[in-house]
């Protein structure tokens, strides 16, 4: 079974990971709650185990986003915010159980494997749009308002993360971890170039940009109709 933790206590997360994959079970780890919301919509897991008060994005979000992202995967809740009202919330913000802080290894991995016999029916996405451009997943192609999009792997992989992103600041650091498995600055223009290269194929045939480049921050790909930017410049 492939299970997502998300947790940012260290101490906690290298017991539960360590225990999960005694058990036979593939553990992935993240302790950022906007990382574990893309990673959880970008990979299937049969079930993810995510803590309330996270960086990034809260526990609460990263699940309410899942869910209205069409995403079924299980999800239990394990965190040190115990009263009824917060169990409550958790749950009506799309959590399948909920587990409170200290636990024992046993009872979480008993709920974890009950969850995972849950019968899913989960619809994968397949298909990323933003505005008129859209990304077939499966077909590994790209069009934008009906016109067809030649990208280089790199290219589709760098605007799969920045479609799953939409409205959101992705960083340099973000790019390089995402779409080239870096765990460290190169110090070579790779994003840069890949960035306007992007540009050139998916924003410059067509009226309005898609594509922004937000000044010391990082990248952002948005529908024209969304909100104002920060001031940004193009690369």
């Amino acid at each position: 079974m492939r299970i997502l933790l998300v947790e940012d206590d260290r101490d906690t997360a290298a017991y539960v990971a360590r225990g999960l994959t005694e058990a036979g079970h593939v553990c992935d780890h993240l302790a950022d709650g906007q990382d574990g919301l893309f990673q959880a919509t970008r990979e299937a897991y049969d079930v993810a185990v995510v803590d309330r008060m996270l960086p990034g994005l809260d526990g609460l979000s990263l699940v309410r986003a899942l869910r209205a992202a069409g995403r079924k995967t299980p999800v239990l809740f394990l965190t040190a915010v115990g009263g009824v009202d917060d169990r409550v919330e958790g749950l009506e913000a799309g959590a399948d159980d909920y587990l409170t802080k200290p636990f024992a290894f046993s009872e979480l991995l008993a709920r974890v494997n009950a969850l995972a016999r849950r019968p899913q029916a989960v619809a994968a996405t397949t298909t990323l749009r933003v505005a008129d451009l859209e990304l077939d997943l499966l077909a590994r192609t790209a069009r934008r308002a009906g016109v067809a999009i030649d990208l280089l792997p790199k290219e589709f992989t760098l605007l799969e993360v920045l479609m799953r992103n939409e409205g959101r600041v992705v960083t340099r650091t973000m790019l390089l971890e995402r779409v080239w498995d870096f765990n460290f600055d190169p110090k070579t223009s790779v994003v840069e170039t890949h960035v306007s290269r992007l540009r050139a194929k998916i924003d410059r045939p067509f009226a309005q940009p898609l594509l922004q480049t937000v000044k010391s921050a990082g990248y952002m790909l948005r529908a024209p109709s969304g909100p104002a930017f920060p001031s940004y410049a193009s690369c």
